[in-house]
């Protein structure tokens, strides 16, 4: 397992990148801009540690985050998310996003922290009962 990166919403990624990237320091390591989905994502890591990153999401609309919703997810690289998802369902955790693609998924932590999973490498493919497992809750 490796860990990938924390997720961030902000409010302005004008003002977000002269905090992160201008005075604290970080570098701008690659960008995102969505059309469909109306969010830019842009990832920040500290000069010589681009393992740990931190994820600007900004969403075009205006929203305002309360009850922590500014905070997004933890991310983990594994490698097989199919074994890593049937431990933690065998443990009594609730998958709430299920790995359908092969790729993502997403689980809770004790403390209701979003915790997503990916695949290292390219997808698996689809196999139940991923593949068919509906959302649970929200991610």
């Amino acid at each position: 397992m490796k860990y990938l990166h924390t997720m961030v919403r902000v409010k302005d990624v004008d003002d977000s990148l002269a905090f992160y990237r201008d005075l604290l320091g970080l570098v701008e390591l690659r960008r995102k801009d969505s059309e469909q989905g109306r969010f830019t994502l842009v990832f920040l890591a500290a000069p010589g540690d681009e393992d740990a990153q931190v994820e600007l999401t900004w969403n075009w609309d205006p929203e305002d985050y309360d009850e922590g919703r500014n905070f997004g997810h933890l991310a983990y690289e594994v490698d097989d998310i199919y074994a890593l998802c049937q431990r933690l369902m065998d443990g009594g955790v609730t998958i709430s996003r299920p790995p359908r693609d092969g790729h993502m998924a997403f689980v809770r932590s004790p403390d209701n922290i979003s915790i997503e999973l990916l695949q290292k490498g390219d997808a698996l493919p689809a196999q139940e009962p991923w593949a068919s497992m509906e959302n649970s809750g929200h991610w």
